[in-house]
């Protein structure tokens, strides 16, 4: 499954998949099968990349259009 909104975070801020790779601890490779849905994102990398984009879990997942994560 292709999610549409991890890559349009990458591209609209201009990031290689290679820097996200290499902050994820993954090969470029690896992060675009992910992107491309070849392989699942792990529940860890995607918490990463909440984090790192600063949105929620649900908005990378294409489950909502509301970016902001929620309350601790």
């Amino acid at each position: 499954m292709i999610f549409r909104n991890i890559r349009a975070l990458r591209e609209d801020r201009d990031i290689k998949q290679r820097e996200i790779a290499e902050y994820l601890g993954v090969s470029q490779n690896t992060y675009s099968q992910y992107e491309n849905g070849v392989i699942a994102f792990t529940d860890q990398v995607l918490i990463k990349l909440a984090d790192y984009y600063e949105v929620s879990v649900d908005y990378l997942l294409d489950r909502t259009d509301i970016k902001e994560p929620y309350p601790q």
